[in-house]
């Protein structure tokens, strides 16, 4: 099964943190996030990854290779500045994905959800939702009993984490490009579906979450 990595933010919001550094390679507990990416992914028995690149792209190129620690096959989809979004990414990079459906997974998450749940089953879409945090408390989407995805409230928030298959961006040009407009097509559709996540769960996009989550599993391992 194969994995896309969006790993081409520019990481302003970390400050100083990703002046020289790819926000991907900041660590937590002695690993970086990307490795950590990898490492799980692994072990949910995935061998081939599309990690799309653009802010210091060469330095993550340079720290994974060709061929993970892990013995993943890595290949990477290279964008310009300014970076496609996470939809425009994802359509950049559908022809080293292939036909099937495929895991998506934000560099910059940092959670303990088990990624080898997402290959039960084929489906269009799939979305981890988690419970809201304090920095977006207005949430994203609807999650029905049966796992259907909505746009009723009571809302929860997009975790980072997916299964696609290649036709859910059928009709979505090239060029930047975000997600949601996508998935709020395969809601109309009837096609998205979702998972709701109760783990460790953090999006590390600011200094003082990336501090948060460092405190906690640092001092831990």
């Amino acid at each position: 099964m194969k994995a896309m990595i969006l790993a081409a933010g520019r990481g302003e919001r970390l400050g100083e943190l990703t002046t020289y550094r790819p926000k991907p390679l900041l660590e937590v507990a002695g690993e970086s996030l990307i490795h950590r990416h990898l490492r799980r992914l692994h072990e949910a028995g995935v061998t081939d990854i599309v990690i799309n690149l653009c802010y210091l792209g060469e330095q993550i190129r340079s720290a994974l290779g060709e061929i993970s620690q892990w013995g993943q096959r890595l290949s990477y989809s290279v964008e310009k500045m300014p970076a496609l979004e996470t939809g425009g990414g994802i359509i950049n990079a559908l022809p080293l994905l292939g036909p099937d459906p495929f895991i998506v997974v934000n560099a910059d998450v940092f959670t303990d959800f088990d990624f080898a749940t997402l290959r039960c089953g084929r489906r269009d879409g799939l979305v981890m939702l988690v419970a809201n945090p304090a920095h977006h408390a207005q949430g994203d989407f609807g999650l029905t009993t049966s796992g259907a995805v909505t746009v009723t409230p009571p809302f929860l928030t997009y975790g980072g984490v997916a299964i696609f298959a290649p036709l859910l961006f059928d009709g979505f040009g090239p060029g930047r490009r975000p997600l949601r407009p996508i998935l709020d097509a395969a809601i109309e559709r009837g096609v998205l579906k979702g998972a709701r996540h109760t783990g460790v769960w953090q999006d590390v996009g600011t200094a003082e979450r990336l501090a948060e989550i460092r405190e906690q599993f640092d001092e831990s391992s």
